[in-house]
């Protein structure tokens, strides 16, 4: 059976109801807002009649005491629309805030429980304008538009009685305005919603390439590309500027016709009640009344009209915010799910297969392998061969198409992920660093480390003697994403930072491949001891044969399929590919000395 999706519109419509029902989290301001806009109307409502009052009773009757007291009441309930009108925005605005704070919260945590294979495929300039715009969008609904909205009908229905009971064959005449006008908007909200996503789509897309360039300025400069972005960003810029024009056309489109119809009404209200005053079916006053009411009623329509474009533009913001909040999580706790506490060290692959998302080819097929307790395996093949796949499945930032992979013979599976990852270590080959200082980078997973602590790590990682000629040493700040560092100065900081862990399974992800060989093989000679200490099961991912000749075993990886394991010797004496990757590495050296490298 074909399921059908759902009319764009209705979708946006839908996650609409559910920002409003958001509101139920915070009452006491939401009736705060809803309080103050109602007695906004009263008050505006009880304004023409006391003109009436004065017009009627004072003015043509020469009694100046109505005259004084309806002034008074005049200056009263002017007072009170200020009073009304703060108490109805500052309420509005805080419940909005309160809103759109929990949301922010609710989309970034999101964001940090989402799988792997969900941000492989996501554009970060999307998120990053799901969190900033659209949520704006969102707050801007909740603290104008729908006040605006929900005093506007209520004005309108409490101007319609009123109307009705002053003078019905005329009200039924200036009540003609309204059916019109919702007719109108609604047409407005129905053809424009898809638009008012563009909009935001294009912005996303002008995001992206703003990040790009923020994050790679000195590429863009190293091959004098500056005019070619400028004219790429350029050309997405008046992309989003054709996108709002084409919302400016729509309302350009409709407001007209609603404000022609108003001042038609207008004509035949002063036309009609004119005729009436001279015939004695209506007073001055009622007359003066009746015009300043129609005009009260005309009021909301204008704002409710002027509201349809930001809730278009809230309904799909608020799309685009649950499509975040609503996808789904791969990679969660099972069921029944046991903390990992212990581990033995023996690590099980039984015939693991698996394909990332979207892929039509599998990245590893049939792979088998078991490691002993405290072993140091070292994965090498050729740059796609899936060493780094094999790795990632081990704390489960991806699961498995087919098979399992053991830990102590217990699936991954079956462990919490928090409790599962806390205790295995990860480098990985792009080193992420944060705003800070050096000593905070290398304490992020664990705070509480004193300075000795960080100090050991560093000097196996190989970077102690560089942060201790620092003028601030390990409290010097750390740039943007490490920008003041090099590459390999920043993979030492994120090595000391993964040592520092209190890690039962490390991998090391190609962790050296921004350092000199002589480097590597000190970091890793440090690494072997510190991991023999330790009592550790370790994975090291590896271009370089020097960097892993001496683990207890290497795991040749060819086309996602294990081709080769054991030792240095042995896979030189038994593998061909192992001998054509050491020789290409190593050039045309003498074979004496190639068997020792």
């Amino acid at each position: 059976m074909v399921q059908v999706s759902p009319p764009r519109e209705a979708s946006s419509l839908r996650q609409l109801q559910r920002v409003l029902g958001s509101l139920g989290a915070h009452p006491w301001l939401s009736l705060g807002a809803l309080g103050s806009a109602l007695l906004l109307v009263a008050a505006y409502a009880a304004t023409p009649q006391l003109f009436r009052w004065a017009i009627d009773q004072g003015i043509a009757q020469g009694n100046l005491t109505v005259v004084l007291r309806s002034g008074a009441g005049l200056v009263a309930a002017a007072l009170a629309r200020g009073l009304f009108n703060f108490g109805q925005s500052f309420c509005a605005e805080a419940m909005s805030q309160s809103v759109v704070y929990d949301l922010r919260n609710r989309i970034f945590s999101k964001i940090q429980t989402l799988s792997f294979s969900y941000h492989d495929q996501a554009q970060t300039s999307q998120l990053l304008t799901r969190v900033t715009s659209d949520i704006e969008q969102i707050r801007t609904f909740l603290s104008t538009s729908l006040v605006q909205v929900i005093s506007g009908v209520v004005t309108l229905v409490t101007i319609a009685i009123i109307l009705l009971v002053m003078n019905w064959p005329l009200a039924l005449i200036s009540l003609t305005v309204v059916p019109a006008a919702g007719w109108l908007m609604a047409r407005f909200f129905s053809r424009n919603n898809l638009l008012f996503r563009q909009v935001q789509e294009q912005l996303s897309d002008l995001n992206a390439v703003l990040q790009e360039n923020l994050l790679g300025v000195r590429v863009v400069k190293a091959f004098v590309r500056e005019s070619a972005e400028c004219d790429r960003f350029t050309g997405l810029n008046a992309g989003l500027i054709a996108a709002n024009m084409k919302t400016i056309l729509a309302i350009r489109n409709t407001f007209p016709f609603i404000f022609l119809v108003s001042n038609l009404v207008i004509v035949v209200v002063i036309g009609y009640g004119g005729a009436a005053v001279i015939d004695q079916r209506f007073s001055v006053g009622e007359l003066v009344a009746f015009n300043a009411y129609l005009l009260l009623i005309l009021q909301p329509i204008l704002l409710i009209g002027f509201a349809a474009p930001a809730i278009a533009q809230a309904a799909s913001s608020a799309e685009r915010v649950y499509e975040v909040l609503d996808a789904e999580i791969d990679i969660k706790d099972h069921p029944g799910a046991i903390p990992f506490t212990t581990c033995g060290g023996r690590i099980t692959f039984e015939h693991v297969s698996f394909r990332y998302p979207g892929a039509t080819t599998p990245a590893l097929c049939e792979i088998s392998f078991e490691t002993k307790p405290n072993e140091l395996i070292a994965i090498l093949g050729m740059t796609g061969s899936g060493k780094s796949t094999v790795t990632n499945l081990i704390p489960r930032f991806y699961d498995v198409t087919a098979g399992a992979v053991r830990i102590d013979g217990r699936d991954v599976r079956d462990f919490t992920l928090e409790s599962l990852r806390s205790h295995i270590s990860t480098v990985f080959q792009e080193s992420t660093l944060f705003s800070g200082t050096i000593f905070s980078n290398i304490t992020y997973a664990k705070s509480e480390a004193t300075l000795d602590q960080v100090i050991e790590v560093a000097k196996a990682a190989q970077i102690h003697d560089f942060v201790a000629g620092l003028p601030e040493g390990y409290d010097t700040l750390v740039g943007e994403r490490g920008v003041g560092l090099s590459g390999g100065q920043k993979q030492r900081i994120a090595i000391a930072r993964t040592l520092l862990t209190d890690y039962k399974v490390l991998i090391l992800d190609d962790s050296t491949s921004a350092v000199d060989a002589q480097t590597a093989v000190q970091i890793q000679a440090a690494l072997d001891d510190l991991m023999r200490r330790r009592t550790c099961t370790a994975f090291v991912v590896a271009q370089r044969i020097s960097t892993v000749r001496t683990a207890d075993r290497i795991l040749l990886m060819d086309k996602g399929r294990l081709v080769a394991q054991g030792t240095h010797e042995q896979l030189m004496a038994t593998s061909p590919l192992y001998g054509a990757i050491l020789e290409s590495q190593v050039g045309a050296a003498p074979a004496a000395q190639v068997a020792h490298v």
